[in-house]
């Protein structure tokens, strides 16, 4: 292992880390809100909601994260959606990750016995009121750890914006590969720094959780 060469690019990387980090926030902060949105729908007394937020669910986990990014950023001008590939990756991947959240928050939500909200309402709350001061901080407890599992993969799955060339991680260690000719030096580097990213990441959810049940 070239040591010198690791060291040498080691702050092209860190800088290509910040994007890399800038990519996961944005699309987790994107995912989440689809997730709300879409467990909203998929719980709704309206069969016409229902069907939208299941035909979401089912399209963006249906098809490849790649080909999705490769039709919203390649294909998007045909349609008149103009976007740089930055702002496509994180349309593209929030969009997608917002699918799993869904399903993940869908399934706290149902997890959390039914008496419990029957038994609010015969206190005198109403059908929201029982959902939002009692089913849901329950459910949130529940849904903390899976949606870690949910933000860890999306980290890993910003690799795929080096597709469309976003200058983050995976892109810049292909770029390195080029002109150095050390594929192992450059994506040992890029792992190391993805590693790092999920670590930290993985500890403050960890945090959160414990936090959450001790309430």
């Amino acid at each position: 292992m070239d040591v010198e060469l690791i060291l040498k690019v080691y702050p092209y990387f860190l800088k290509a880390a910040v994007i890399t980090v800038e990519l996961s926030v944005l699309t987790t902060i994107l995912g989440l809100i689809c997730g709300a949105l879409g467990t909203t729908a998929r719980l709704s007394r309206f069969a016409i909601v229902r069907f939208l937020g299941a035909a979401y669910v089912s399209l963006f986990r249906g098809t490849p994260a790649l080909i999705q990014l490769f039709l919203l950023y390649f294909g998007g001008p045909q349609i008149g959606i103009q976007l740089d590939a930055f702002s496509a990756g994180v349309i593209g991947l929030g969009l997608n990750i917002g699918a799993y959240m869904t399903e993940t928050m869908r399934g706290a939500i149902i997890s959390v016995d039914e008496g419990q909200g029957e038994a609010a309402r015969t206190l005198g709350l109403s059908r929201a009121q029982s959902f939002r001061k009692v089913v849901l901080p329950q459910a949130m407890r529940l849904m903390i750890r899976p949606l870690g599992v949910n933000i860890n993969a999306q980290i890993k799955g910003t690799a795929l914006v080096s597709a469309i060339s976003v200058v983050e991680l995976t892109y810049t260690a292909q770029r390195y590969i080029g002109s150095t000719y050390k594929p192992f030096e450059m994506f040992f580097l890029a792992g190391i720094l993805y590693l790092a990213i999920i670590t930290i990441t993985g500890k403050g959810v960890a945090y959160l959780d414990r936090r959450a049940r001790l309430q």
